[in-house]
């Protein structure tokens, strides 16, 4: 009841103001109290008395009819909550630096601290921002890259790819680049102060890389521009760079979409989440080789796992879908690399 709500703050105001004393010691029956008879006090008093640990019978009654009020309650009060410190404070003093030190021991031993500071402190933030500001939805699709693993195979030795390098990822990149194309409203962001999508006519491909200093994630500007040659060229750069520890914070800001590929640590897949300002990243999971039907037949051939998160505020769920189902299907047949671009 709010009455009784009432009573208890009261009582702790009380108690916070006059701390929480000792039981007073015993004192001859007062001038004004009923001989034999019972101490007189409201029923508040009484319960303020019992929660100081007051004995009505050893109060002095000031009010009328010799009526116990709860100045009468605090003024018996308060020489015990002068006496009890010296009472209670010898003992307890030496045991607590006894009892400090072993546990200390066995922590420092055990456990380190590491304070949060630099890029660790600011990845933190922006997944915890990212994490909890954008609603994440994210879906996966498992494809037959055999021809795509063909195709670099082959790109390595073409004189027009010589002193780049070439790799699965160079083609995962540019199937995104060519899906973008296909579905660019997948290429925006959400502006929460003035309540608009921003649809973004440029695509700044961020690359996820992991740095002895923590996640990074720079980006290649204008990658929608480049011929496969020149986004092999920037693809080495930024890793090599970001590798060195020399990316810039510019190199860092302005992306759109971005590409992380787990598969470099042998995990199939995973459930990124959104560099801030970001609608959608793509997770590449590592290639295997696995039995996979094809052309009717159980064949072992080079299989992904794919997984891209979207910004559901901007990015519907048939959206999505299209953006990973086209990446999809040109890592399954990479000459939609032509047809489609």
């Amino acid at each position: 009841a709010p009455e009784a709500a009432a009573v208890a703050a009261a009582v702790q105001a009380e108690l916070n103001g006059h701390g929480a004393p000792a039981p007073a010691p015993a004192a001859p029956a007062p001038a004004g109290a009923p001989a034999g008879g019972r101490p007189l006090a409201k029923p508040p008093v009484r319960k303020l008395a019992k929660d100081l640990g007051i004995d009505l019978a050893t109060v002095v009654p000031t009010g009328k009819d010799g009526i116990i009020t709860r100045e009468d309650v605090h003024a018996a009060a308060a020489p015990a909550a002068a006496e009890a410190p010296a009472a209670v404070a010898s003992p307890v003093a030496p045991e607590a630096p006894a009892a400090a030190v072993p546990a200390a021991v066995p922590d420092s031993a055990r456990e380190t601290r590491i304070p949060v500071k630099g890029v660790r402190k600011a990845i933190a933030q922006a997944m915890v921002g990212s994490a909890f500001t954008a609603p994440h939805v994210t879906e996966f699709v498992t494809v037959d890259v055999t021809r795509t693993m063909k195709l670099v195979a082959e790109l390595k030795e073409d004189k027009d790819m010589a002193g780049v390098r070439v790799n699965p990822l160079l083609i995962i990149a540019k199937a995104l680049l060519v899906a973008i194309k296909r579905n660019p409203e997948v290429n925006a962001a959400w502006d929460e102060t003035n309540q608009e999508i921003v649809q973004k006519h440029y695509v700044n491909l961020g690359i996820a890389a992991a740095t002895p200093r923590g996640l990074i994630v720079p980006n290649i500007k204008d990658a929608h521009d480049k011929t496969l040659p020149q986004l092999a060229e920037a693809l080495g750069e930024l890793v090599t760079t970001a590798r060195d520890g020399k990316t810039s914070p510019a190199a860092m800001a302005g992306g759109t979409v971005t590409i992380t590929n787990v598969g470099v640590f042998g995990v199939d897949t995973g459930t990124p989440i959104l560099n801030p300002g970001e609608s959608a990243i793509l997770a590449v999971g590592a290639i295997k080789l696995q039995p996979w039907v094809h052309k009717g037949k159980v064949k072992p051939r080079q299989v992904t796992t794919l997984a891209l998160s979207f910004d559901h505020r901007l990015v519907d769920g048939e959206l999505g879908s299209k953006v990973l189902a086209d990446v999809a299907a040109i890592l399954e047949q990479p000459k939609r690399l032509i047809t489609w671009a």
